[in-house]
């Protein structure tokens, strides 16, 4: 159903007043049909744009929390959608809960509705809510989902923007320098020629400088816009994605946030999974289908070939080299009591609150660093554009 196309239609419904809506068809015929079995006489019918921008884990998390929430306050599943699809401002989200809630009033399980629409609802949301459905909990898995969706979301930004604070500092510090050389630093060199007085050494060397980055701007903008070309064209390429990843954790503190943030992104829909009674191995699977990144994806997809040759799966993480002493400690430990659900939570709870604590220590460590270094070249160049000024005095006592 997700590769039919978005329709909206207006007419008048049986008591002849005007009514509007969207709904999912393949064809106009079909759209027709429909409107006819609500009674409605169409007037228009066109079709629309669909943003994929939408289609977002946010946005499908929220839908679940709300969801669980009214499922909570007594509502049935199908009167739930349809509350949640009236007051909801995108139009493609409407037609798309009304058409969830029409095939749960046709008796077509809500996890099987889930999966016609794979770009919406990753297989995380359609495991839990399949297991939540079986056990009879579909209100307490929904709330656990979106907690873990929520936390994790967090987490990704918080990790995002420590990573994103010094490269904006950097860039306009770059800016602002680039514009003093280029617009501010030779007008002042053309008035000091005038004096015919030689510049100090600070001053030469900065100019000198500046003639170099301006001599070699464009191959550098060149260079710049391959390399932009190329990594935007070949992002999802697995061998991009295996090279990135490895050469990022590899810095210092870029990579310690970067595995930090996908550890407890692991371990997380792990322990999810495995306190709502999913097996691990399918659990596994639900964590592949969550990470974009393919070289995550390839090292979990070993682990679990090396679990059903029968290897216990603290053996399987460590073939990976991809996991900390700690996790293989504690998954171990966690087979061996038969609390491996509980050391998941815990590993899940340890690498968030950690990854956490070192984005904050690395903002507020950068916060002055970045500062100083800015400090230091803007006033470098602005000594070097001054400096002169004080041998003036004397090129003009000479002159006179």
């Amino acid at each position: 159903m997700q590769n039919n196309p978005l329709w909206r239609w207006r007419g008048l419904n049986a008591e002849g007043e005007s009514a509007s809506g969207t709904l999912w068809a393949a064809h106009r015929t079909a759209v027709l049909f429909e409107l006819q079995a609500r009674q409605i006489t169409p007037l228009d019918v066109t079709r629309c744009r669909v943003n994929t921008a939408h289609w977002n884990t946010q946005r499908s998390t929220e839908i679940v929390a709300q969801l669980a929430t009214l499922l909570q306050a007594g509502l049935s599943l199908s009167e739930g959608l349809t509350l949640l699809a009236e007051q909801h401002p995108s139009a493609q989200w409407q037609a798309l809960l009304f058409a969830l809630a029409e095939e749960l009033r046709q008796g077509i399980a809500f996890s099987e509705a889930l999966k016609q629409w794979s770009a919406v609802f990753p297989p995380l949301f359609v495991s839990m809510i399949h297991t939540g459905e079986l056990t009879g909990k579909l209100d307490v898995c929904c709330l656990h989902l979106a907690a873990q969706q929520n936390a994790q979301h967090q987490l990704a930004l918080k990790v995002k923007k420590a990573l994103r604070y010094p490269l904006i500092v950097l860039s306009v510090a770059l800016l602002v320098v680039m514009a003093m050389l280029w617009f501010v630093l030779p007008e002042f060199a053309a008035i000091y020629q005038t004096f015919n007085t030689p510049l100090p050494a600070l001053t030469r060397g900065v100019m000198a400088t500046a003639n170099l980055l301006h001599q070699g701007l464009l191959p550098l903008l060149v260079c710049l816009f391959i390399l932009f070309f190329l990594a935007k064209r070949y992002r999802h390429h697995a061998r991009w994605q295996r090279f990135r990843q490895k050469q990022l954790l590899r810095i210092p503190v870029a990579g310690a946030l970067v595995r930090g943030q996908k550890l407890s992104q692991i371990f997380t829909v792990l322990s999810l999974t495995q306190n709502a009674g999913i097996a691990f191995l399918q659990g596994l699977e639900s964590v592949e289908e969550t990470l974009e990144n393919g070289w995550w994806r390839e090292i979990l997809q070993d682990a679990r070939l090396a679990i059903t040759h029968g290897n216990p799966i603290w053996q399987a993480l460590e073939k990976t080299s991809a996991f900390t002493p700690l996790c293989l400690q504690l998954v171990r430990t966690g087979e061996a009591s038969g609390s491996l659900d509980r050391m998941l939570d815990n590993l899940s709870r340890y690498h968030r609150q950690k990854t956490e604590q070192l984005a904050d220590d690395l903002a507020m460590l950068l916060e002055p660093v970045m500062l100083l270094v800015t400090g230091i070249i803007i006033g470098t160049l602005v000594i070097a554009m001054y400096l002169p000024v004080f041998h003036l005095g004397d090129a003009i006592s000479g002159m006179g």
